[in-house]
């Protein structure tokens, strides 16, 4: 960990192509271990509906660490004392839910950055991300580091996008559907027809700014869409889903057997 480049924010700046990434909100550092194998570019360990503490984000950064993917936290508020920790932890990549003004995109630059910039605590002799001191020029280095990346999820924020994406520091926007049909009138449903436009404008305008463009979508349909429209890292699903999904799967497929079996007279 003595190399403290950011993997992920080089490649939203330099790749082309899209990038897929998973939410994990099963807290678990063995099933984050072994869904590092499986071929996603990034996965974020999720704090905001996910039941993750630092503890829990911690073991998961360890688990983590040198599989592959890139890893991203996504934080439940914008508590500059618990991104203090997070950073002091070892995250690079913060995603940042509900950010509605380039004033508190501003507070968010301020909280992850070291002074003169921001009014990030200094404390690398506690610091994982440091190596505890173990780092050399780590305070000077750690600022460029950061991937500091806020949610747009709200009718007020999409009507403050432009001022958010104005705002230096901010490295991406990551448009949340779900939250923003609950803003628009259209709770429970991210795939309607105004929400999905409302979406593929907004991705339009941060790929036009310079800035990256991410979006949750677990539709391929959907997925494909926001990609041609500039999206460049796209949520294609959480771990809890997939279990869920899988769990049930199984089970109708040996149910649905064993109701042809016993039809059938065997």
């Amino acid at each position: 960990m003595s190399d403290i480049r950011n993997r992920f924010k080089a490649a939203l700046r330099d790749s082309v192509i899209p990038r897929i990434g998973l939410f994990l909100g099963l807290c678990d550092p063995y099933s984050a271990e072994l869904l590092a194998g499986t071929g996603f570019d990034w996965l974020l360990i999720d704090a905001e509906h996910g039941p993750n503490d630092m503890r829990t984000v911690l073991a998961q950064l360890q688990a983590l660490q040198g599989r592959g993917p890139d890893t991203l936290v996504r934080m439940v508020d914008h508590d500059p004392a618990r991104i203090k920790q997070l950073l002091d932890i070892g995250v690079q990549t913060l995603l940042v839910p509900m950010v509605d003004s380039a004033e508190q995109a501003r507070a968010l630059v301020r909280a992850t950055r070291y002074p003169p910039e921001g009014i990030r605590g200094v404390g690398t002799a506690l610091a994982r991300a440091a190596r505890w001191n173990g780092v050399p020029d780590y305070l000077r280095q750690a600022n460029d580091e950061i991937c500091l990346i806020v949610q747009a999820e709200s009718c007020e924020g999409l009507a403050a996008l432009d001022e958010i994406l104005a705002v230096d520091g901010i490295d991406a926007v990551f448009i949340g559907p779900s939250d923003l049909a609950a803003s628009m009138g259209h709770l429970g449903q991210p795939n309607h027809p105004d929400v999905q436009t409302a979406v593929l404008d907004a991705i339009r305008r941060i790929a036009r700014s310079g800035k990256a463009a991410g979006v949750f979508a677990t539709r391929l349909d959907a997925a494909s869409a926001f990609a041609q429209a500039g999206a460049h890292f796209v949520a294609v699903g959480t771990d809890t889903l997939l279990l869920r999904q899988a769990a049930e799967g199984l089970v109708k497929a040996f149910r649905e057997g064993a109701d042809r079996a016993v039809g059938s007279g065997y």
